[in-house]
């Protein structure tokens, strides 16, 4: 008997819901639609008789314009926006470069500088010019790097993913005037170098190879290693797994500026507990993945910095005070005069961050500067230069602001005021540019002030609501814009600064806009909620346009909950959003909110009042919110609250559904996280301490402890190759589940990782899931 893939899925969803509880004596006849997914007789949910859910309902708006479906959103992907070209900004004059797929269609892609003013574009290299010798096809250049000079290019190819991102591959310099292409490595294996850079006066490039740190000289190819004793366990100039996935830590080497010597990270692993994951599809037998994975609590990594010649021998360790597994080194660069290093080292519960200078030659170290917070101290403070001062982002007033330090630790603040800087655009000249929203919380936009302090200026247009972000040129007289809101695809524009007078557009969604424009899209709101004790969250709602408001209708919140993301922002969603849309276009009312904890520019107590308290006052708000918004909207049916999320937010649905189980109907957790203690000890340690220091918070905290008492429908989704937030988590709820008698339903997902979207049909697949779950228990 042939059966499809989705109905296979189906099936097995139901085996193993059979499998995990006793179905009750009501059970309704399993039934598969057209795709295979499971739908479920008129009214069926648990039993209980849901009128309005009826399957029927679903099945005539899969022909109409008007509506949007899975297909539509997700197979035919029929409202994708214009992706802008990755762009590189010149150094020494006003354009950028761009990847650009030649004319006539032929394979590959040509390097083309753009004027900024003119717009006139200039094929610095064609497709052909990127083919090696003896190959028939060009490169498949993931990105390039110019020398300082940019008469080379130095191109990344043939790329494969590291964990998150793709930061192994080959490289390929470029001679612009010659045309000359030439391999970098020697007899290296295809696909395993990282992080490879240009040498200050453009004659070598660096780069890391099996954790060792190597320079190679263009002229005549001979290649050095410069550390040579990288391991399985000792790691030079790349990172270990927790400092590249929360401290982005990746590119772990630094040039100096006379090219002379290198600034690099040492990440020693030994002593690190290792986490292994399971392939069993790939082969007769599994495949077994193993890597360092310290989790809450557990032992770190031993974390140094050195300085070591270009022409390789002795290294310099920087003698950075206390016990290298107990502390972060999170930033590092060399001084603008290129005689010192400025770095930065976390303690292990990232409350204090000290900034030091040290002798490159001797190693030691200067205290300059000290930064403290009761809770924990963000890693945003990448290193950027004024003059022979530094920038620096502190929240020491109860709002992030910027300082200008000398290197006596001396502190000027350039920003003040009740309001939030969120992120640093660039530093040029007299005047720091910035976004900021000091009205809305879910918005950006663009200012300006002088490195002396003063009266901001907002530059992003006035009137201009949603999200602006930008590229800024290096000499900060141009940016390529992009400007969206919720229910606006990202337009994408030249502008000028500082006046951001528009100079040309770059991307338009033409196409995409008259493609919404046919469709019967909900009608979307930001709303602000009371939920007790003087706090305001920020929330959106999104529901039909035609809503019968004299019927009552189900409630889908949805969630992420924790300090590393931030749901209610007013920007483009792209497919997730336009799912939501969908569902609303059915008659499910679709919400969110922004509880504290969450990364909002609302101020530092906002942000920081969860400390110690994960999964336990954003789950007890998020409920708040709920109770608000049911008794604000009397078309919301009280019986019918549903809530999803994924990562932090799959946390936060399983803490929903089984801290406050008379308020949710049913939850579907993406990728939660169910115990604390097993996730990495960066992250938990961050926000909730060491688990020794607060054991009742990481077993309150964790979403397991109160797993006994559900009594809605459950549906867990998890990738089995999830290095990040692991599989194993899963399966011990399940156990706890099983005690207590639990009925639920788990889908996994075979090798996928975090993100869920590798394989064929896979993204399509898990929305459908969701989305035939929904109908059947909502």
């Amino acid at each position: 008997m042939r059966l499809s893939f989705l109905t296979s899925i189906a099936i097995l969803l139901v085996a193993t819901t059979v499998a995990l509880a006793q179905s009750p004596p009501n059970s309704p006849e399993i039934i598969l639609d057209q795709s295979g997914a499971q739908i479920f007789p008129e009214g069926w949910r648990g039993g209980k008789i849901n009128a309005s859910m009826s399957p029927a309902k679903f099945a005539a708006p899969r022909t109409e314009a008007s509506q949007l479906t899975l297909a539509r959103i997700f197979t035919d992907k029929e409202f994708e926006e214009e992706k802008m070209e990755a762009l590189t900004w010149s150094k020494k004059s006003a354009s950028y470069f761009t990847l650009v797929k030649p004319a006539e269609g032929k394979d590959g892609k040509d390097i083309v500088r753009h004027d900024a003013k003119s717009g006139e574009t200039t094929v610095l290299a064609t497709a052909q010019n990127l083919t090696p010798k003896d190959v028939k096809k060009p490169l498949s250049v993931d990105s390039f790097e110019f020398s300082p000079d940019e008469t080379k290019v130095l191109l990344f190819a043939n790329t494969k993913k590291v964990w998150r991102k793709n930061t192994r591959g080959d490289y390929w310099p470029l001679d612009l005037a010659t045309k000359k292409l030439v391999k970098l490595g020697g007899d290296a294996a295809p696909s395993t170098l990282m992080f490879a850079k240009f040498s200050p006066d453009g004659s070598r490039v660096a780069f890391v190879r099996k954790n060792n740190l190597h320079v190679q000289n263009l002229a005549d190819l001979k290649s050095t290693a410069i550390t040579t004793d990288g391991s399985d366990t000792i790691i030079n100039g790349t990172a270990d797994w927790v400092n590249e996935e929360e401290l982005s830590l990746r590119d772990c080497y630094r040039w100096s500026k006379d090219g002379s010597r290198l600034l690099f990270w040492q990440f020693d692993t030994k002593d690190v507990k290792k986490f292994w994951l399971v392939n069993q599809t790939d082969g007769a037998y599994q495949r077994f993945t193993t890597f360092p994975y310290p989790k809450a609590g557990e032992k770190n990594s031993a974390t140094r910095l050195g300085i070591v010649s270009a022409a390789g021998g002795a290294v310099t360790w920087l003698k950075a005070p206390g016990d290298p597994r107990e502390h972060y080194l999170p930033h590092a660069e060399w001084t603008p005069d290129g005689k010192s290093v400025l770095l930065q080292q976390f303690n292990r519960l990232q409350n204090t961050l000290r900034v030091m200078l040290a002798d490159p030659a001797t190693g030691e170290t200067k205290l300059i500067l000290t930064e403290t917070d009761q809770a924990w101290i963000e890693n945003n403070n990448t290193i950027r230069w004024i003059g022979d001062d530094f920038l620096w982002l502190s929240e020491r007033s109860g709002w992030r602001h910027a300082y200008r330090v000398n290197l006596d630790g001396e502190l000027k603040p350039i920003t003040q005021g009740s309001f939030d800087l969120i992120e640093v655009n660039a530093v040029k000249d007299v005047a720091l540019y910035y976004t900021a929203s000091p009205d809305n919380a879910t918005q950006r936009h663009l200012y300006r002030i002088s490195l002396d302090g003063g009266e901001p200026k907002r530059l992003s247009p006035a009137g201009s609501s949603g999200t602006h972000t930008y590229s800024i040129s290096e000499d900060a007289r141009w940016a390529v814009h992009t400007h969206s809101s919720m229910t606006t695809p990202p337009v994408v524009d030249l502008v000028s600064l500082p006046e951001h007078a528009r100079v040309r557009v770059l991307k338009s969604q033409e196409k995409l806009h008259e493609k919404l424009a046919r469709l019967k899209m909900p009608k979307m709101e930001f709303l602000k909620v009371d939920i007790g004790g003087g706090i305001k969250a920020d929330a959106w709602m999104m529901k039909a346009a035609d809503l019968d408001t004299t019927k009552k209708h189900p409630l889908l919140m949805h969630v992420y909950g924790e300090p590393a993301g931030q749901t209610v922002k007013d920007v483009w969603g792209g497919q997730r959003m336009l799912w939501h849309a969908m569902l609303a276009q059915q008659g499910y009312v679709v919400a969110s909110v922004d509880t504290r904890g969450t990364p909002a520019p609302k101020g530092r107590d906002w942000r920081k009042a969860v400390h110690l308290q994960l999964g336990i006052m954003n789950s007890r708000e998020e409920a708040e919110t709920v109770r608000a918004l049911l008794k604000r909207f009397t078309f919301l049916d009280p019986q019918r609250v549903g809530i999803w999320g994924w990562s932090g937010g799959g946390s936060s649905s399983l803490d929903a559904l089984f801290r406050y189980p008379d308020l949710y109907r049913t939850a579907m957790a993406v990728a939660p996280v169910p115990d604390r203690k097993l996730y990495d000890s960066i992250y938990e340690e961050r926000y909730m301490g060491l688990p020794k220091d607060n054991a009742k918070g990481y077993t309150d905290g964790s979403p397991i402890t109160h797993a006994k008492s559900l009594k809605g429908d459950l549906l867990i989704i998890h990738g089995t190759g999830d290095d990040n937030v692991h599989y194993q988590g899963v399966e011990k709820l399940i156990n706890e589940l099983i005690a207590h008698n639990k009925r639920f339903t788990v889908m996994p997902y075979p090798n996928r990782d975090h993100a869920i979207n590798t394989g064929k049909g896979t993204s399509r697949h898990l929305y459908e899931l969701m989305t035939s779950w929904l109908h059947g228990h909502l």
